[in-house]
């Protein structure tokens, strides 16, 4: 992801992105739908995080995977009926995700330059304008996921992805703490909160380890030790 966003796309307000995703996708839909791929792919966010929990805790406003971005072409195509739009900044790039050639909206070869330049893809319902789910395109090297708070992270994805007991991939649970660390909003300390009892000593310390070297000093550190 580069650090400046190509001109255009549009601004949607909050009440409008939080009603387009009233009809959000559960992980297992797209478990089913991406049943066989070859990239490695993971749910995220406060999902995975019930999913390494085994049930639903809270409400979710959407639903995130996260995928290698050289793999993401594989998970595109098996949304063949939907639109992909690229996001970045609060602003909507309407079918860039398709990339150069593709862009309903993005222009020719306008889709590839705003991929470069965002890291978030969401998929839309093309006759209700609803979106259903949110596939974050992360930096790799390889069989190697880099962190894109901090490339000094790296690691490789079967070490960054667990499984349900009927096969859906989530993202570690430290890792998902990390992320959420970074601004942390009242459902992100309700997580830890709850997530933190559930971590054995190896995962504490790898998400200590990991805290002080993207949020150096970060509150919850005190809280690991426990």
């Amino acid at each position: 992801m580069t650090e400046s966003l190509p001109p255009g796309g549009a601004v949607l307000d909050a009440d409008e992105v939080d009603a387009r995703w009233a009809d959000a996708w559960r992980p297992e839909q797209v478990a089913a739908r991406l049943d066989g791929v070859g990239t490695p792919w993971c749910v995220a966010a406060g999902w995975a995080l019930d999913l390494f929990r085994g049930k639903q805790s809270r409400p979710h406003g959407d639903l995130e995977i996260a995928v290698p971005e050289a793999g993401f072409p594989e998970i595109r195509d098996r949304f063949p009926e939907y639109v992909w739009d690229a996001v970045g900044s609060g602003r909507v790039w309407a079918g860039a995700g398709a990339g150069a050639g593709a862009g309903a909206g993005a222009g020719a070869g306008a889709g590839a330059e705003v991929l470069a330049a965002t890291h978030q893809t969401w998929l839309r319902d093309r006759t209700s304008g609803r979106f259903l789910l949110d596939a974050f395109r992360e930096p790799h090297d390889g069989g190697t996921w880099i962190c894109r708070r901090d490339p000094a992270l790296r690691l490789p994805y079967d070490a960054i992805i667990e499984r349900t007991a009927d096969g859906i991939p989530y993202l570690v649970p430290e890792l998902v703490l990390l992320f959420k660390a970074k601004a942390v909003r009242p459902k992100d300390r309700t997580d830890f909160e709850e997530t933190l009892p559930l971590l054995g000593r190896a995962r504490r310390d790898l998400l200590g380890e990991w805290l002080e070297l993207v949020h150096p000093g970060h509150p919850w550190l005190a809280e690991l030790v426990g």
